[in-house]
């Protein structure tokens, strides 16, 4: 197997220059080269490609084009980022408020196994999820303000603080352990049905974490594809063999858990702060169109609409 070498970014020039990229400003070129890392910029190349199968760029693609790609997809990051942290706090404060109404205020209450689900084929997830959030709670529960005076002063940190310490990820594990009973009162909330936000669920927190290392995100693809929705018919996305095209494992698919999980408020602004972007990124694009980049993404041309329904 040929293993890579280190390239100077001199050498990362040429490459790309050599691939057709053009590049009028080199100095420019080098210093977001050595501050952004040349193997995550050229992650954006493949639009500007002239086939899959082909590395070369299509012809007068300017290194300034790839970069406002770049630079898009870290905008509409921190846009996506800043919404999911209001989807897990509201997630925390009312997983909280439910275990916490049907089981008690202290660890030794709401974490006991028996509050949750009674399956056999899931008692070792939810005796290792139990230890997880034990774990969390002793690392991080002296490093909290908040927990550690509960722990100060009541001597128990109830489940509405402990929350603040769970990352999203054992959040989300969490509600596929509970009873059916608060499965349900939860998902009544956000008018859902349980199955849903049990796929929702490990997709917010990928998308978390994903955002939270500055990964690429326009073209990301989960690994499970959510449930037709409303969305996909009033919006009149197109089928392929029966599976509509867009928003079912793709960026647009987060953007419809979003709108079922957000204040209309709130999903509205973030759907007009990620247009104002893609304005910005269309009148700095010359050799591609806007629209392919609306279908890396999974986005209809009309998505916008769907704020209406």
């Amino acid at each position: 197997m040929k293993s890579k070498v280190f390239k100077t970014i001199d050498e990362q020039i040429l490459i790309l220059k050599e691939k057709g990229l053009i590049i009028d400003d080199i100095e420019f070129a080098k210093d977001i080269l050595i501050r952004e890392n040349y193997f995550f910029i050229s992650g954006y190349r493949h639009l500007f490609l002239k086939s899959k199968n082909d590395r070369y760029f299509i012809n007068n693609t300017n290194f300034t084009e790839m970069y406002a790609l770049f630079n898009f997809d870290r905008q509409i990051r921190n846009i996506i980022f800043k919404n999911l942290l209001i989807v897990e706090n509201n997630m925390k404060s009312i997983f909280s408020y439910q275990l916490s109404k049907q089981y008690g205020i202290r660890e030794k209450d709401y974490l006991k196994a028996s509050n949750f689900t009674h399956s056999p084929e899931k008692q070792r997830q939810v005796n290792d999820l139990l230890r997880k959030m034990k774990r969390q709670i002793r690392v991080n529960g002296s490093q909290h303000s908040a927990t550690s005076h509960y722990l100060s002063h009541y001597g128990y940190i109830p489940l509405w603080v402990v929350v603040k310490v769970l990352s999203f990820g054992i959040v989300s594990e969490l509600y596929k352990i509970m009873k059916k009973e608060d499965q349900e009162a939860i998902s009544k909330i956000y008018n859902l049905s349980i199955e849903n936000l049990l796929t929702y669920l490990p997709i917010l927190a990928n998308y978390r974490n994903l955002c939270a290392h500055e990964d690429i995100l326009y073209e990301h693809r989960n690994q499970k594809a959510i449930a037709d929705t409303k969305y996909h018919a009033a919006l009149n996305i197109p089928l392929l063999d029966g599976e509509y095209i867009y928003g079912k494992d793709d960026v647009f698919a987060l953007f419809i858990i979003l709108k079922s999980l957000l204040r209309k408020e709130e999903f509205n602004l973030l759907l007009s702060e990620f247009s104002y972007e893609l304005d910005i990124l269309a009148g700095k694009l010359k050799v591609i169109r806007i629209n392919k980049v609306l279908d890396a993404m999974g986005f209809p041309v009309n998505y916008k609409e769907i704020k209406n329904y």
